[in-house]
């Protein structure tokens, strides 16, 4: 019985061309699926319409994951595989299952015997963890921290600061119109010599990644756009550098 696999497709992360930002080999095993499963077809589509699929968009098969319930239907998505068929995991934006819906479909291919294959593509979280200066080494991705809740919010906070003192590098990310909020946050309730380091807009047009302590970013003045952005905390060598910003 000819199975077929599941390929794990990145897209880009920001509107950056495709050619600039995803290989030519995934591209290629991306045009050639005609059946996807994704957070909503919309996207998907249109990212295959800019990859120029070599198949009609009328002919490809884009199966919904349920926002609500996203384990519903899976395992009957995962069907096309087991008619000889190879099915694409999209995500919204960036590489799927990382901080997305659609680990729960890879976890269900590896259940009913679907080989994965994970392509290579941007990922905003490992990109910014390049560019911090931070341990990569020892990391944590926290996900969305519950800024809502202020208690909560400044006890995550705080167990994040220590973690990120011992050489453990946090990260963490927000809807992009709290950016300012959560920074002026970060500032307030973290010791001076804590360092934090942002990333706006990666491989964007407006891409910005700084790294400073919190006594230094109180002095840089900076403001975060609404668009999206990656939070880290971390712990910088313990050579001394300049501090001169000129603006």
């Amino acid at each position: 019985m000819n199975i077929g696999k599941l390929y794990l497709v990145p897209i880009t992360i920001t509107d950056n061309s495709i050619s600039s930002s995803i290989p030519q080999n995934v591209l290629d095993i991306t045009k050639e699926l005609k059946y996807f499963i994704s957070e909503r077809a919309k996207t998907t589509r249109a990212y295959l319409k800019e990859a120029q699929s070599n198949h009609a968009l009328q002919d490809i098969t884009v199966h919904e994951l349920n926002k609500h319930k996203a384990q519903e239907g899976i395992e009957e998505f995962l069907q096309d595989a087991f008619q000889g068929n190879d099915i694409g995991l999209m995500s919204e934006a960036g590489c799927p299952a990382v901080a997305d819906p659609g680990s729960l479909v890879v976890e269900t291919a590896h259940q009913i015997g679907i080989e994965v294959v994970p392509l290579v593509g941007p990922s905003s979280i490992l990109l910014s963890l390049m560019g911090s200066g931070f341990n990569g080494q020892s990391f944590k991705f926290n996900g969305y921290i519950p800024f809502k809740d202020k208690g909560e919010f400044n006890g995550i906070l705080k167990k994040m600061e220590a973690e990120a003192n011992k050489g453990c590098t946090q990260i963490f990310i927000e809807t992009p119109y709290r950016n300012q909020s959560t920074f002026e946050v970060l500032l307030k309730k973290l010791n001076p010599n804590t360092s934090i380091s942002i990333s706006v807009d990666l491989l964007g047009k407006e891409q910005s990644i700084q790294t400073y302590t919190v006594g230094e970013w109180k002095k840089v003045g900076f403001k975060i756009p609404k668009i999206p952005a990656i939070f880290l905390i971390g712990k910088q060598s313990d050579q001394k550098r300049s501090f001169d910003i000129n603006y």
